[in-house]
């Protein structure tokens, strides 16, 4: 069979590294990176979050790794994406478990408008210019400050925007659009 394939069974499945050093590894690179990410970068990637997008980016290297040869054995980065994806289950699970884990994994919204008035040290901690900010209320349809009662950066990055309640006699129609 050997002769037939030119593969090595033997060294491709068997472990070359112990579980034990596999899962340690794993688990300090997966919770460093996480907290670095979410300590670190107060801004997240649209509506993926920083676990998410760490648990895609560190499986796709260890994979690589398992693939390309960096480990001798696929059962190595099989196991090293176990673990990760472990710890990202058991992150999760605690969070929607436990208030106080929440708080610590998962970042709060962030006010970035209130009452028509930008919070200048709010935007500053999660490194939003005024036209990044403009931009994404244009988006929502707001074109003016004044019209803004609440606008936060939510806990996945998103912006939320709550609008002043519009007085009678002040509501805005859109043109009407004419008949082709």
């Amino acid at each position: 069979m050997h002769a037939i394939f030119g593969a090595d069974w033997q060294k491709m499945f068997a472990l070359d590294t112990p579980l034990v050093e596999i899962f340690i590894r794993g688990t300090l690179v997966y919770l460093a990176l996480f907290a670095l990410l979410r300590f670190v970068v107060k801004r997240e990637v649209g509506t993926v979050g920083i676990a998410d997008l760490l648990v895609i980016v560190v499986i796709a290297d260890a994979a690589q790794n398992a693939m390309a040869g960096t480990y001798t054995s696929i059962t190595d980065g099989i196991l090293l994406i176990c673990t990760i994806i472990g710890w990202n289950l058991a992150l999760d699970w605690l969070a929607f478990r436990f208030v106080a884990i929440r708080r610590v994994i998962e970042p709060h919204p962030v006010q970035l408008v209130k009452n028509g008035r930008i919070l200048r040290r709010n935007m500053r901690k999660v490194l939003l210019t005024d036209d990044e900010l403009m931009s994404q209320l244009r988006l929502q349809g707001v074109h003016d400050l004044a019209d803004v009662e609440l606008c936060c950066m939510e806990n996945d990055g998103r912006i939320s925007v709550v609008e002043r309640k519009k007085e009678e006699g002040q509501t805005h129609h859109a043109p009407e659009r004419q008949a082709s």
